[in-house]
């Protein structure tokens, strides 16, 4: 893993945020960008000026928060854009080659029955970046035990996986996985891939309504630090990602949430 992508937000959070994303690129020696995307529509005439103030002062207040945290003297990129925000993280991610975002689940929300605010839930929803979802005040440790949770096993994207086996490797992590049969189920998705396989220490089946509620039943025993799932049409998040916002009541994990890219 070399190039991580951390999009800031002005969330109360977002320094145990950016120390949590500094850490966990120093693990990995990566080069962590920390970016800011503002979409500000002016009336013509203003716009140029306006843009070199906008710019300015959000590079201003990057620059302040790392003064605020131990960098630990990591490569540190730190960039301003303007533009509309899913396309502006796919046009980063793509030019700099990101491997992995880090997202904070709440970037501008203060309403504490939220778990993903507006802006965390269209970047998780909306885009096809690999991402690691980071609770509020979460302290890096090294990854020992992931738990994967997914209703079918077939993989037509290999490269999907890499995040994981990045994962894996760097931490020697032990990965279970969590297959659960639901009334969606078709004849072969318990048929898991070679290139998943490998990674797996074991494997237990479920059948629940969804994804996510055999993942409440689960994920006690297994006792992760680490949950796995990946985005699909109507995948994991699927039913409350009909909303941008996701409510604590609906979905809330203590641990980081690995959610990869579509694996067909």
């Amino acid at each position: 893993m070399k190039n991580i992508l951390v999009p800031v937000g002005n969330s109360k959070n977002i320094e145990s945020h950016l120390q949590y994303a500094v850490d966990f690129a120093h693990a990995f020696g990566a080069r962590l960008y920390v970016v800011q995307v503002y979409d500000m529509r002016v009336k013509s005439g203003t716009l140029g000026k306006i843009d070199h103030i906008l710019d300015r002062e959000s590079l201003l207040y990057l620059n302040n928060l790392l003064t605020k945290i131990e960098t630990k003297e990591i490569d540190i990129v730190v960039k301003s854009f303007k533009g509309k925000l899913v396309d502006t993280l796919e046009l980063i991610c793509k030019t700099a080659d990101i491997d992995l975002m880090l997202v904070e689940p709440r970037t501008n929300s203060t309403k504490e029955a939220v778990f993903l605010g507006k802006t965390s839930g269209k970047i998780i929803k909306k885009t096809n970046i690999p991402s690691l979802i980071v609770p509020e005040g979460y302290v890096f440790k090294p990854v020992s035990n992931v738990l994967v949770a997914i209703k079918s096993a077939i993989i037509k994207k290999e490269q999907a996986l890499l995040p994981l086996q990045q994962i894996q490797n760097q931490f020697k992590a032990v990965v279970n996985l969590l297959l659960v049969k639901t009334p969606f189920y078709e004849e072969g998705d318990f048929n898991v891939h070679n290139s998943l396989s490998s990674l797996i220490t074991e494997t237990v089946f479920t059948e629940n309504p969804t994804t996510f509620h055999g993942v409440l039943q689960h994920y006690n025993s297994h006792t992760p630090d680490l949950l796995c799932v990946f985005r699909r049409k109507r995948g994991f998040f699927a039913k409350m990602w009909e909303k941008n916002v996701i409510l604590k009541k609906d979905f809330y994990s203590p641990f980081p949430v690995l959610v990869l890219k579509g694996v067909k």
